[in-house]
């Protein structure tokens, strides 16, 4: 299909140090700023697959990069510049060590507790009866913590507090500006054909001001369905038709990974890694109503290195 870029090593001016997370390679620029490199690398179960998927990263790039304009008007956010089709550069906050998750629908996770029996996560409680995907009466926040490594937990407010995770005046301000903005996105889904199941939102700290951090509404943070036949599906018990990484957990699953100690990731065929690639794609152009235009990939890591070097002088990096 096209060249990758599953990792980068680059040494730009006022450069403090390099984190590689599952997906981003994240450049502190003289405490002040990030440089945040969205790579084709793509993870499930909290495990880093061995293949990176063709244009993953620019389609999550640019879809958080637009989603974090459409909200800004909610919640002040670290974007500063998007240089790069596979880049974006922003402010750097003190990021709080939990995520905050927004689910609209009883999906993923949350759905594979309550078939286990659990009618009770993170305080928040589920009725007997309800089917997967199901629509809850009002979006729900079900937090969890934000794991260094290995994976995130489930955990109640109180306990956020009892661990002095996070202040509670800042805690309910997250949760206002997490439900809110789930509501915009929930608007945005729904004018192009989908709903917005879930998603996650992260937030940090600069200058006694709470930021929304990282990417936004994203099929990496996000789970959408098609509107279209939703109701018919869930009450025939049928797959939802959806937009999002979902579909590689399900197929790792099948194949018998779950990230449980002693599982082998199956092998990620050419096949199975093009039909990743288009998913993606598809749900770029879904949710953003644009036809997708992939970056020259001649030399990725040449291109990237020099947008975001012309964007630092902007910023009067040197």
């Amino acid at each position: 299909m096209t060249k990758s870029i599953i990792k980068t090593a680059f040494n730009f001016p006022g450069q403090k140090y390099l984190y590689s997370g599952k997906v981003r390679d994240v450049y502190n620029i003289e405490d002040q700023f990030l440089v945040m490199i969205t790579t084709d690398r793509i993870s499930a179960f909290d495990v880093i697959l061995p293949r990176p998927i063709p244009y993953k990263g620019q389609v999550l790039n640019q879809i958080a990069s637009m989603f974090l304009d459409a909200t800004a008007d909610i919640v002040p956010n670290w974007k500063l510049g998007t240089p790069d089709p596979m880049a974006m550069v922003g402010y750097r906050a003190s990021p709080f060590r939990i995520e905050m998750v927004v689910r609209g629908c009883l999906s993923g996770h949350i759905w594979r507790e309550y078939k286990e029996g659990k009618r009770s996560v993170c305080g928040v409680t589920m009725p007997d009866g309800m089917k997967e995907h199901q629509k809850f009466p009002r979006p729900v926040i079900t937090p969890t913590t934000k794991a260094l490594e290995g994976h995130d937990v489930d955990i109640p407010r109180e306990e956020i507090f009892k661990r002095g995770l996070v202040p509670e005046e800042d805690y309910e301000l997250m949760e206002k500006y997490s439900l809110e903005l789930f509501s915009r996105g929930t608007e945005m889904a729904a004018q192009k054909g989908l709903i917005l199941a879930d998603t996650k939102y992260e937030f940090g700290k600069k200058e006694g001001k709470i930021y929304l951090i990282d990417e936004i509404h994203t099929p990496d943070s996000s789970r959408y369905f098609y509107s279209e036949g939703y109701e018919d599906r869930l009450a025939s018990g049928s797959p939802q038709k959806q937009l999002s990484k979902e579909f590689v957990r399900e197929w790792l699953i099948s194949n018998g990974f779950q990230g449980k100690p002693g599982q082998i990731i199956p092998p990620m065929t050419k096949k199975v890694v093009e039909s990743i690639s288009e998913r993606y794609i598809e749900l770029f152009e879904k949710i953003t109503g644009e036809k997708f235009r992939p970056a020259k990939d001649d030399d990725i890591t040449a291109r990237i290195e020099k947008n975001i070097l012309g964007f630092l002088v902007k910023l009067k990096v040197t």
